[in-house]
């Protein structure tokens, strides 16, 4: 008897089948989800686009073998490459995520469910191109918008009641599964197939957080989403060939998952899946931010203001106060040497530093260029944090899910400015009708980058058109995205 043919008889673990039965079965009706991945899309997207910018992120993009093409391969928007499905989601995911600018979940475990865009439209290009070319019907991108529903709702709602963080495993784990899962679906396995890919993704080598924290913190951290987006497709590719599962992955004494690298503990759940976080997922509008800083740079940005009326600049500040929530100092409370735009982009006293003293945050503040400038130093030393209890369980209040921070200042002549307190970012499912015009101002800024008036004109009719969107093939969509 074949190991395969024993596998497919062991029932597999729980947290497997359920991630199985939510792809292959569920049905998601919920409007505000399909609006909401709509809007998911075009930001990501647009943060694509703006990461061409960077040239740290361009040395890593294309085929694996240079000169190479793929006939009838996945396109990467933005570019002109055309490649295999896997290192297209590396290219796609890398793309999405470089810049910190998509979006974010908050919860036990913090991510960006986005990351696992680089999967979906990498599969769903490629099998519509392939389609088209034997005679077939191609996917469409409500299929496309399907799949982010429930990848974010995989990685979600596994991260709501799990710290994979507190063990030392870095969030992209949930993206490689989440990848798989959907991936596999849409590349039409079974639910036996399925259960076997998503296991494998279990069983993989896991990324440690090493590359977020001082002092290693670098831009692995940039590209690591579009390595587990990748990985997701790679995985399902082997399922469909047939290749066996590994059904206790979970949950096999001493050598499984849970034992070996969760300290024996078993997932915990909140809900069952559904459509909840992409509904209530958290878009980076205003500014490219780490989202437990949000709301703190917002209320800096305020204050800002507040010194410029009275005639002062941050040359007069004596002390800054930042009352916050606990996973805010895990993360992103620094002190010391910060030597790359990746550990400055994940260090509160520097970004609110550069709100304090420009009046701003763009990605370009964190390049050597502006971190040179001798005022910020100086400031992130007069900069502390400190947790609120209160704003640490609304943190976790599955009702409420803010992010609050609050910032006040004290002068060198012993005078300050009051607290200022923001507990909602811009990007909050509660401030949904303040941020989604933002969103699209942001999508349009960053088509103006690489394209010409036509093609954006193009781009933005089929993008915020949510009738003609879902319905049109996958392929003629990213066609408008190609230089």
């Amino acid at each position: 008897m074949s190991a395969t043919s024993v596998a497919a008889r062991t029932p597999f673990d729980p947290v497997i089948r359920d991630i199985a039965d939510y792809v292959c079965d569920a049905t998601i009706d919920s409007t505000l989800a399909y609006d909401t991945a709509r809007h998911c899309l075009i930001d990501s997207l647009g943060c694509a686009l703006q990461a061409l910018d960077y040239p740290a992120c361009t040395k890593l993009l294309g085929p694996l073998v240079p000169d190479s093409h793929v006939h009838n391969g996945a396109r990467v928007p933005g570019t002109r490459f055309q490649l295999d499905p896997v290192q297209a989601a590396f290219n796609i995911g890398t793309m999405v995520r470089w810049l910190d600018f998509n979006d974010t979940w908050l919860a036990a475990e913090w991510g960006h469910p986005s990351d696992n865009l680089g999967a979906i439209l990498a599969v769903a290009d490629w099998l519509s191109r392939q389609a088209v070319a034997s005679g077939r019907t191609p996917l469409i991108m409500h299929d496309v918008l399907t799949a982010m529903i429930k990848a974010h709702e995989i990685q979600g709602c596994i991260a709501l009641e799990n710290s994979f963080n507190k063990v030392g495993l870095d969030h992209v784990i949930l993206v490689k599964v989440a990848s798989t899962a959907v991936a596999a679906h849409l590349l039409g396995l079974s639910r036996q197939e399925i259960m076997n890919a998503v296991s494998n993704a279990w069983l993989d080598g896991h990324s440690l957080r090493t590359y977020r924290h001082a002092p290693n913190a670098g831009s692995r951290k940039s590209w690591a989403a579009g390595d587990a987006t990748s990985r997701g497709v790679r995985l399902a590719l082997i399922a469909a060939t047939g290749e066996m599962g590994y059904p206790s992955a979970l949950t096999a004494p001493e050598w499984g998952f849970y034992d070996v690298l969760f300290k024996g503990r078993p997932f915990a759940f909140q809900r069952p899946y559904g459509s909840y976080v992409m509904e209530n997922i958290l878009f980076k509008v205003a500014f490219p931010a780490e989202f437990h800083a949000q709301t703190a740079v917002e209320a800096a940005l305020t204050l800002h203001k507040q010194m410029l009326a009275s005639g002062r600049t941050a040359a007069d500040i004596d002390q800054v106060h930042i009352r916050t929530h606990e996973a805010c100092l895990r993360i992103i409370d620094k002190k010391g040497p910060l030597t790359n735009p990746a550990a400055r982009d994940h260090c509160i006293q520097y970004m609110v530093a550069i709100a304090l003293i420009f009046g701003r945050l763009t990605a370009n503040d964190y390049e050597d260029g502006v971190a040179r400038d001798s005022r910020i130093d100086a400031l992130r030393e007069k900069i502390e944090c400190t947790e609120d209890p209160a704003f640490t369980a609304d943190y976790h209040d599955p009702d409420k899910r803010s992010i609050a921070s609050g910032v006040a200042l004290r002068f060198h002549d012993g005078s300050g400015l009051d607290e200022v307190v923001c507990e909602y970012p811009l990007g909050h499912r509660r401030r949904r009708n303040e941020g989604i015009p933002v969103l699209e101002a942001k999508f349009r800024d960053n088509l103006a980058r690489r394209f010409s008036e036509k093609q954006q004109a193009q781009i933005l009719a089929a993008s915020l058109d949510a009738e003609r969107l879902p319905s049109m093939p996958v392929h003629d969509y990213v066609n408008l995205y190609i230089i």
